[in-house]
């Protein structure tokens, strides 16, 4: 699994590690590796990386070390326990999933136990009394949760508060509300807030970098929207326009709606795109993440229309769901459509394309959901996500790289679109939340192919389903490197504009020297942002957002060439008065 040091793996059993794992071992027991290890350990890897890997081979060196006799592993779902308990097998720790507070002592088959927060929750005393019964390591699988709430976070001190060692891991350490996440450390800053701090962090961009991790490419489509209101009032609106908060949840929420024609188009478009990506990845499946049941269903009888093919569907209260996403990582099928129960943990290398049709827009799950697409398998490998085109999510999309932390001492956001925590997000959705289905009805909804989103640069124009325009951007290779990547964007999108200028103007030298000259602008103001981003660690999309509130005018993929000279001219002069 490269990159990895074998030559740095003269103690333990490092030497088929990654180069972070390897690295994140020495963080723990120092370079020469004799040290004992700290008592608690936090470390914050970007989902795909191999978090598993990493906790199970530093298990197995505590065990080897004599420094643990007993292993808990506390998972956010039934699934992730199943999932831990077959990677520990693969390494000769064997983890029992099955264990239930009523079970008693565990077995001396087992060298441990893999639970749930939710069972932990509900007895802590009997897991506390585990815990101190013999020298225990526990692992906190997606630690986050266990600031789910209060009493959660109570549950888990309380339960595990004499274990010998504690290893916390997360994708996604930051949340939504304050609670704080039991045995993780915060300092706080000069601005007064309190931040989580993680003892060893390896973020999406040097994952990327090092070819751990496939560059996602993300791809936006827009739409007009009509739909009644409860009051019998019909409203038409443009997805991808300015539009009031009401009125993008309405939108977005009837793009979504099975009875409308945004969503079959989008999802043919996907699958569009996972046929060019199968030519070089020919087990390379889809996953359609939904919001409720009624929807999932609806979507796998468009794909099965679409491809002739039925779709795995996996449900939350589906007893086989686990068994189900097993079977689907196994074969080549083509897609999966699941409630959103699967955003994170869930390990299916072969995802490469993604349908994002679920309304739900916190950070937290939006990175989860996108994790489940960007394992690489081999160098080169791209992955694709379709996306409502929503400011929220676009921010998302800009912002992969963004390194968060748990922030404590500042108020819960309460604007509407992102205020669902986690764990609603993942709760059991039988239909769509109440009152929703009584508020509107749609009437129409169609899509437009807006723009491609990747490594914090927008590229393309606006073009209609199933046009050459549009063919030009799901048939991107599937095996490209990340600055290949960019580099066939930016080609595309000259060759679109250029097409635009055609039709428009007929004179083709006269378009093919705009189009030059706008790919010469955008391309000198893509190396001022890089720089920037090097200078200031900020995340390209976030330096080219606030380059539109200063200097005004559309996003780059539609800006002018005089939109983009004065953010050229405003970033020089950053460069000159800010300091990093």
């Amino acid at each position: 699994m490269p990159p990895a040091f074998p030559e740095r793996a003269a103690w333990g059993t490092a030497s088929s590690l990654r180069a972070w794992q390897q690295q994140a071992l020495e963080a723990y027991f120092g370079e020469s590796g004799q040290e004992p290890g700290p008592r608690d350990f936090l470390t914050v890897a970007t989902p795909g990386a191999g978090k598993t890997t990493f906790a199970l081979r530093l298990a197995r060196e505590l065990m080897e070390r004599r420094a643990i006799g007993a292993i808990t592993i506390v998972c956010p779902t039934e699934h992730l326990k199943r999932q831990w308990a077959e990677s520990a097998a693969r390494v000769g720790i064997k983890i029992n999933p099955e264990y239930q507070n009523g079970d008693g002592p565990v077995g001396k088959d087992f060298h441990g136990v893999a639970v749930t927060y939710a069972t932990v929750a509900a007895r802590p005393a009997l897991h506390r009394n585990r815990t101190e019964s013999r020298k225990s390591l526990v692992i906190f699988d997606e630690v986050h949760h266990a600031g789910d709430g209060l009493s959660w976070g109570d549950a888990v001190r309380e339960a595990f508060e004499p274990a010998t060692r504690r290893l916390a891991l997360s994708g996604t350490p930051f949340r939504t509300d304050i609670n704080p996440i039991p045995f993780v450390q915060y300092e706080e800053g000069p601005d007064g807030i309190r931040r989580s701090r993680a003892d060893y962090t390896y973020g999406y961009g040097p994952a990327l970098a090092d070819g751990v991790v496939r560059p996602v490419i993300f791809l936006a489509y827009a739409g007009e929207m009509r739909w009644r209101t409860r009051a019998g009032d019909e409203i038409t609106a443009t997805l991808g326009e300015p539009l009031t908060q009401d009125q993008t949840s309405q939108a977005w929420r009837a793009a979504l709606d099975p009875k409308g024609d945004w969503i079959k188009q989008v999802l043919a478009a996907a699958d569009r795109r996972l046929t060019e990506l199968r030519r070089a990845i020919p087990d390379a499946g889809g996953l359609v993440i939904a919001s409720d049941h009624e929807a999932a269903r609806a979507y796998a009888k468009m794909l099965r229309a679409v491809t002739g093919q039925g779709a795995t569907i996996v449900l939350s209260d589906d007893p086989t769901a686990s068994k189900k996403i097993k079977q689907f990582g196994e074969t080549d099928d083509r897609w999966m459509v699941a409630v959103r129960m699967v955003s994170e943990g869930v390990d299916i290398p072969r995802l490469a394309v993604g349908v994002y049709a679920t309304s739900t827009s916190t950070p937290l799950f939006f990175a989860q959901a996108i994790g489940r697409f960007v394992r690489a398998r081999k160098r080169g490998e791209t992955a694709s996500v379709f996306l409502p085109s929503v400011p929220t999510l676009m921010g998302h999309a800009s912002e992969m790289e963004t390194e968060r932390d748990h922030v404590l001492d500042r108020p819960v956001r309460e604007d509407g679109l992102d205020d669902d925590l986690i764990a609603e997000a993942n709760r059991k959705q039988d239909t769509p939340d109440v009152g929703e289905e009584l508020a509107f009805e749609t009437v129409e909804a169609s899509a437009t192919f807006d723009r491609v989103l990747y490594d914090g640069g927008e590229f393309g124009m606006h073009a209609q389903p199933g046009s050459a325009e549009e063919e030009e951007y799901l048939g991107i290779p599937g095996l490209l490197e990340p600055e290949q990547v960019t580099a066939l964007l930016r080609k595309r999108q000259a060759e679109q504009i250029a097409g635009e200028r055609r039709k428009k103007t007929g004179d083709p030298r006269a378009d093919r020297t705009t189009a030059e000259d706008l790919a010469t602008l955008r391309r000198e103001l893509n190396g001022l942002v890089g720089a920037w981003n090097h200078r200031t660690g900020q995340p390209h999309g976030v330096i080219h957002s606030e380059l539109r509130r200063s200097c005004g005018g559309p996003a780059i993929a539609q800006a002018s060439a005089e939109d983009i000279r004065k953010r050229i001219t405003k970033i020089r002069e950053w460069a000159t008065k800010r300091r990093p």
